[in-house]
């Protein structure tokens, strides 16, 4: 064979056959103080809804209305945010994707689905819903589809599919990468009602027409936006009003679990919601926390007299493990009520609740008892940090936390960035863009960044990362050179390898929002370096369904600036799971303490210490590459 044509067409064979690595993370690129939030630049629409869409880029949906940045002749209702340098473009939205929902594909394709009638200045109906209608020239989203190309240069565009007429959706990831869109309304309101209900859940790819529940038509008028994940058992968990299922959605058939207690959970009463962390300790077992919400009667929504901004927000915090126990249980209580929190999962394991008020719901309207038009009053300015390893009566925590400056009420947002801070934006009860001094709680464009405690400290670099996770399959190596153990090789004990997708946000919700922590071992020395030993994801894709994650490594409580890899075939089909790799017994060696220059143990001594080279020194992926390209240069030059 020519030797260049084996440099040309071969070696890249050979390369692509390399395992997937990822280039070890660096620091954070941002400085900012531990329990504090920093002002940064205004965003150009209005953060209704929010995901980490592609590696560093925040994107935004508004709903449709006079923001002051123009697009295409028209305000701009989405744009893309780079939160390396703060750099914003404006995105064009074809449809008003007011009050929509969103989630992931496998393939990475994130959806926003649904939405609201179009509108013309003041949030009043256009006289056509097919975009022509000025000032705005927005369609009707009810029956929208929405896709971002997967591209660096993203836009928006109308899917070729149309879901049934949904206001308010929730969108689940299931475990074949598609999607299931439940519930909403056929047009806007403060609550659901019969006439106008869409009490059915549909697929997206489409997988037929709407399957009508009879759960969501029995739990009006509060069940938009109801409260939904995939459990690890494949059933979903589903919950509005006072009333819980369990719904094998491949045969239609629904549960009853207890009833929800203490307060109404769901929009528009908007309790903070997460998924726990899915551990090998918990044998990857779904436990669901709900802490806040409003305290109010089925019927009181609806009752001429009902006053939202009087009622207090609820304290209450409960647990439910579905697949386990259809009873909830009760854990310690808010420090101060909330309605309209946001849960926000953090990589060391711990959930963090920011956003929301005291007194109120969501919601927005001209009523004389409302705050200009706000339906809620008191915002809660400091966070509160959740710690579930702490002791009953001491998990709920604002120890070293700052207020912020910015109440953020109806249609606030936050979410996990790979750095580990929490972007933090959004507010606007308010029918359209709505600004001034005598204006309370006005359209909020200012935008600021939360640093948890670890956020100043130094970073793990983990090597060996891969890009890819199968369900099942051999197990990696990372390796950790002394920085990365704090110059203590004792704190690998207690290392995790983090898998976590951040989510769609909006309304107090977190759609798609889970951390798994994969089971691993170590392999210590006493030269304060370590390997660990970690299998990739549990066998089971309703566990954590297909698509892009942040991949984090936990040394001490620090993470690892968090990488971008994808979960699964990066297909939407069934995903093939594969046999759990057998995982060495964690162990410490004596070695002396002289490190290689890169940090990692030196061979030979581990050689004579018992070690095996190829586990404490198993080259990354970049060594990998440089050192296959050496033998091919060496071998085409030396030919020649």
């Amino acid at each position: 064979m020519d030797k260049r044509f084996f440099l040309i067409a071969v070696a890249p064979i050979a390369l692509a056959q390399l395992p997937p690595f990822v280039p070890a993370p660096g620091q954070p690129i941002h400085r900012g103080d531990p329990g504090t939030f920093e002002i940064i630049p205004d965003t150009l629409v209005s953060s209704q809804q929010i995901f980490l869409g592609r590696p560093g880029k925040v994107y935004i949906l508004d709903k449709v209305q006079n923001n002051p940045t123009k697009i295409n002749g028209h305000p701009a209702w989405a744009e893309e945010y780079r939160t390396t340098d703060d750099r914003q473009r404006t995105m064009d939205v074809v449809t008003n994707a007011f009050c929509a929902g969103g989630n992931v594909l496998a393939n990475g394709t994130w959806v926003n689905v649904g939405g609201n009638q179009a509108v013309t200045l003041a949030g009043e109906p256009a006289e056509s819903q097919d975009g022509t209608s000025a000032p705005y020239f927005d369609a009707d989203g009810r029956r929208s589809l929405l896709n971002p190309c997967a591209a660096e240069d993203c836009e928006w565009s109308a899917s070729p599919f149309e879901t049934d007429q949904r206001w308010y959706p929730t969108v689940e990831a299931l475990e074949d990468g598609s999607i299931i869109i439940l519930g909403g309304s056929r047009n806007g309101g403060f609550v659901n009602s019969a006439a106008l209900s869409v009490p059915s859940y549909e697929y997206f790819p489409p997988a037929g027409p709407p399957i009508i529940s009879p759960f969501l038509e029995n739990t009006l008028p509060v069940n938009l936006y109801p409260l939904t994940w995939l459990l690890p058992s494949g059933n979903l968990f589903v919950q509005a009003a006072f009333s819980t299922i369990l719904l094998d959605h491949k045969n239609h058939v629904e549960t009853p679990l207890d009833d929800m207690p203490h307060a109404v959970r769901v929009y528009p009463a908007s309790a903070g919601t997460v998924m726990m962390p899915l551990t090998p300790e918990n044998n990857w077992t779904a436990t669901l926390m709900f802490c806040g919400g409003s305290n109010i009667a089925n019927e009181e929504w609806t009752s001429p007299g009902f006053v939202a901004i009087t009622r207090p927000a609820s304290t209450s915090c409960v647990k439910i493990t579905p697949d386990l126990s259809r009873s909830y249980v009760e854990d310690d209580s808010l420090p101060d009520g909330r309605s309209m929190a946001s849960c926000v999962l953090l990589p060391d394991g711990k959930v963090l609740c920011l956003n929301g008020a005291r007194k109120g719901t969501g919601g927005y309207g001209k009523r004389p008892w409302a705050i200009g038009q706000s339906y809620a009053d008191d915002p809660v300015l400091t966070p509160v940090l959740y710690d579930p390893a702490a002791p009953a009566g001491q998990r709920w925590s604002s120890d070293g936390f700052s207020a912020s400056t910015v109440p953020r009420m109806y249609h606030s947002s936050a979410l996990l960035l790979a750095d580990g801070s929490i972007f933090v934006s959004g507010s606007n009860p308010n029918k359209d863009h709505t600004v001034g001094p005598d204006v309370k709680y006005p359209t909020e464009y200012r935008t600021e960044r939360f640093f948890p405690s670890y956020y100043n400290q130094r970073r793990p670099q983990p090597k060996g990362l891969l890009s890819q996770f199968s369900y099942g399959g051999p197990p990696f190596d990372v390796t950790l050179d002394s920085d990365d153990l704090f110059g203590d090789f004792k704190n690998v004990e207690a290392a995790t390898v983090v898998v976590l997708r951040p989510g769609f946000s909006t309304h107090a919700m977190s759609m798609g929002q889970r951390m798994v922590v994969l089971q691993s071992s170590y392999t210590g020395y006493t030269n304060n370096s370590a390997t660990l030993h970690v299998n990739q994801m549990p066998p089971n894709p309703a566990i954590f369904a297909p698509g892009p994650a942040l991949l984090f490594v936990v040394v001490k409580g620090v993470p690892s600036v968090g990488v971008h890899v994808m979960i699964g075939s990066g297909q939407i089909e069934q995903q093939k799971t594969l046999p759990v790799g057998s995982l060495p017994s964690s162990s410490i060696i004596e070695v002396p303490n002289t490190n290689s220059p890169n940090g990692e143990p030196n061979a030979e001594r581990n050689n004579k210490s018992g070690a095996l080279s190829l586990v404490a020194k198993r080259p990354n992926g970049f060594e990998l590459w440089v050192a296959l390209w050496m033998a091919v240069l060496a071998s085409f030059f030396g030919g020649l």
